[in-house]
């Protein structure tokens, strides 16, 4: 069991129940379909991962090297969902994210990379 894991898996939880209900009730009126759609992309990543995280967190004893995992899934999730976050809500903020839109896929990617680690410590085991 990885107490720091588990940790995150619930702190990223807890966030997207938050971020998910202030979507749903606080930014319905001020987001288009198509922002909210957005939002709800970045809350549903970050619920996936979190809950992933609670998974791996209490079989890390079985997966050498769990800390590389949790550091790309990490960044994946805070890059991915946080960028998608300020795109959907820039008019509301008043700043331009448009800059942001590039960097989301790279957020992306580190979450495959987190898998991709994951399946071949798993094969190698």
């Amino acid at each position: 069991m990885s107490k720091k894991v588990i940790l995150t898996g619930a702190i990223f939880i807890v966030l997207a129940i938050i971020l998910g209900a202030f979507g749903a009730h606080g930014l319905k009126d001020v987001l288009t379909d198509a922002q909210s759609k957005s939002f709800e992309t970045g809350v549903r990543y970050q619920t996936y991962h979190g809950i992933a995280l609670l998974v791996l967190g209490f079989n890390a004893s079985k997966i050498k090297s769990i800390d590389t995992i949790l550091y790309l899934i990490i960044a994946g999730v805070v890059i991915f969902s946080g960028s998608i976050y300020l795109l959907a809500t820039q008019d509301i903020i008043g700043v331009s994210m448009n800059f942001s839109g590039p960097i989301t896929p790279l957020g992306g990617l580190l979450m495959i990379s987190a898998w991709i680690v994951f399946s071949v410590r798993i094969i190698r085991s």
